[in-house]
């Protein structure tokens, strides 16, 4: 990850969870309790929703426990959260970085890095840049792609409240890679080749990366491979959803089949 001194806390939620205090990697044993690390996490995934009331947080974190248990573990959980990010903050004083309004708590990321925000960033700058600066799209993109390590928090992949974000990063992240991928079929057609390859090992029915897959071994002068790639997409839409490809990617197919 790249060194960004002017933020205190770096957090990567991208292929696992990590996070950083001062430059130095807090180490998971200093949670200490689990439903620590389920809260803070909480907190990291719901920072666009504004400061939430402590029973939602409980309703939605631990619904098996009943009022007492849940206001009991979340005052533990809370404190010990305060405790791994700020271990010289005095008693009685406000806390930096998870903020209290009454009843209700939020992350505050003024001094946060968060590679899931860093990446999001990325995919809209580089598509912005697309249709005037090619070099931009693709170094913002470029960024994208290697800042997403894998599926967002996966040690929680079970849980409901990290489900919607995990879908909505990995739909940005596929858009990316094609982008990329789109970007780089002349310049590039083998790492055209490797991203879709790795998109659709993700997505096997994300259709815009065959066209573009077919168009990088043209590009590469494989017409057989590129006529194979059809024929997997054909399979795959079929097997998953039982539909056919759309109309321009079978207009590229056509295209192809009529090169001699």
């Amino acid at each position: 990850m790249n060194q960004l001194p002017e933020s205190s806390l770096r957090i990567q939620t991208l292929g696992g969870f990590k996070v950083w205090l001062d430059a130095a990697e807090i180490e998971p044993g200093r949670w200490q309790r689990e439903k620590a690390l389920h809260l803070f996490q909480f907190f990291i995934t719901t920072r666009r929703h504004g400061p939430l009331h402590k029973e939602e947080i409980i309703n939605r974190l631990w619904p098996d426990l009943d009022s007492d248990e849940g206001d009991r573990d979340f005052k533990v959980a809370l404190h010990a959260i305060n405790k791994v990010l700020e271990p010289e903050r005095k008693p009685r004083t406000t806390a930096k970085f998870i903020q209290r309004f009454d009843l209700t708590y939020a992350l505050e990321l003024s001094d946060i890095w968060l590679d899931a925000d860093v990446f999001e960033q990325a995919v809209a700058a580089g598509n912005q840049a697309i249709p005037h600066n090619l070099e931009s799209a693709l170094a913002h993109h470029q960024q994208a792609v290697a800042l997403y390590h894998g599926d967002y928090l996966p040690e929680r992949r079970y849980e409901d409240w990290c489900s919607l974000e995990r879908e909505r990063l990995q739909v940005l992240a596929l858009g990316s890679m094609t982008t990329l991928a789109e970007l780089l079929v002349e310049r590039s057609p083998l790492e055209s080749i490797r991203l879709t390859q790795h998109v659709l090992a993700i997505d096997p029915v994300w259709e815009n990366a065959y066209r573009t897959q077919m168009r990088a071994y043209l590009a590469q002068g494989n017409r057989p491979l590129a006529l194979k790639t059809y024929r997997q997409c054909v399979a795959a839409l079929e097997e998953e959803l039982a539909i056919d490809p759309l109309p321009e990617t079978k207009a590229l197919y056509e295209e192809i089949v009529g090169i001699h």
